[in-house]
């Protein structure tokens, strides 16, 4: 029985390994996302602003994604080089120092590091209604 059990088993360990490599690939791959900075405006009621700070590794991405439809965002890149493509526009690529702002409704198709090699970090600040939580909704397929 353990003779004819071995093989499965065997098979079972590969996909399990296999399995992790992946998903340990896809994390490597995917955004580092932290709020870094959170205030309601007093001059504005119902209006907040927020600081997102996005970090790539080497060949990092976010999958396309829209914002509340009350946001405004502006994104400064800190480190590296940030490909970018909202709606149907070019696909851009913006250098530490450099900035692009997205509009309200806007889709963010391509989000993205540069670079294979060396990590990208971007500050995105958003001002929107306080009540909207989510800041990112993936796009649908």
């Amino acid at each position: 029985m353990i003779r004819l059990l071995a093989p499965v088993l065997a098979l079972g360990l590969a996909f399990v390994a296999g399995a992790s490599a992946h998903d340990t690939e896809t994390a490597y791959k995917a955004s580092k996302v932290t709020l870094v900075y959170e205030h309601e405006l007093p001059n504005v009621p119902g209006k907040s602003i927020k600081g997102v700070l996005v970090e790539y590794g080497p060949g990092g991405f976010s999958a396309g994604h829209t914002h509340p439809d009350s946001s405004f965002i502006y994104a400064t890149v800190l480190e590296g080089a940030i490909r970018s493509q909202v709606n149907d526009g070019p696909v851009t690529v913006y250098r530490a120092g450099e900035s692009f702002s997205e509009y309200p409704g806007d889709r963010h198709a391509v989000s993205a590091n540069d670079s294979e090699t060396a990590p990208a970090k971007l500050l995105a600040v958003f001002v929107l209604d306080t009540a909207d939580k989510e800041l990112v909704t993936p796009l649908k397929p």
